[in-house]
């Protein structure tokens, strides 16, 4: 089973390496960082590279495809190779799946169209005008496209895809073997039950950097 990992500049980290330490326990998996063109790719934080191990080309009909967001997202927005290969890809692929803006990539490839799928809270609304059906839901299926929540819910998205791809047995000793076991100091992790001044904040340096 090869399961392919887009990488891109500004990428936000834990959208891919959180699905990574889970989907590479899979038995009889190979995950491979691609990217339009090989080679590292920095991270929203610029002190952190993700290398892509392979070109888009070489890994033209993954079985799994997964698109993590960050900010550099919006560079893929307006067609180009990435669309091209999402879009080829997804005709053959047995799961197409995204983590927080990876969502919106997705969406702009035209393969959410009326598709339930959610993304980071704050790119709902966004998601939503690109043509699919967003709901705020932590792991959102529909059909073989998986869509997930902000940044960690890439780890709980790619739980579930476990279970579904082998079984539930193998998907709980993933997650022991890694102990993924949440337990926050704070209960503020999503803009339900963040404090209001916390949302509020959020909310302006995001319309600060759109």
């Amino acid at each position: 089973m090869n399961i392919a990992i887009l990488l891109y500049d500004r990428l936000t980290a834990l959208d891919a390496i959180g699905p990574y330490e889970v989907l590479s326990r899979l038995p009889d998996a190979t995950v491979t960082f691609v990217a339009e063109q090989p080679g590292p790719k920095r991270t929203d934080t610029d002190r952190l590279a993700l290398v892509a191990d392979a070109s888009l080309a070489e890994l033209a009909a993954p079985d799994i495809v997964l698109v993590p967001g960050g900010p550099g997202q919006k560079a893929l927005m307006d067609g180009g190779p990435v669309h091209d290969w999402l879009r080829a890809a997804h005709e053959t692929s047995t799961w197409t799946t995204s983590v927080c803006t990876g969502s919106l990539v997705l969406a702009a490839a035209g393969l959410l169209a009326g598709k339930q799928a959610t993304s980071h809270w704050l790119a709902l609304e966004e998601l939503g005008r690109l043509g699919a059906d967003a709901v705020g839901g932590r792991v959102v299926f529909d059909g073989k496209i998986v869509t997930a929540a902000g940044v960690s819910a890439g780890i709980d998205m790619a739980l579930a895809l476990a279970a579904r791809v082998a079984n539930d047995q193998v998907a709980q000793a993933i997650q022991l073997g890694i102990e993924y076991d949440p337990q926050p100091p704070f209960d503020a992790g999503s803009p339900q039950r963040a404090p209001a001044e916390i949302v509020a904040a959020l909310r302006a340096r995001a319309r600060s950097f759109s």
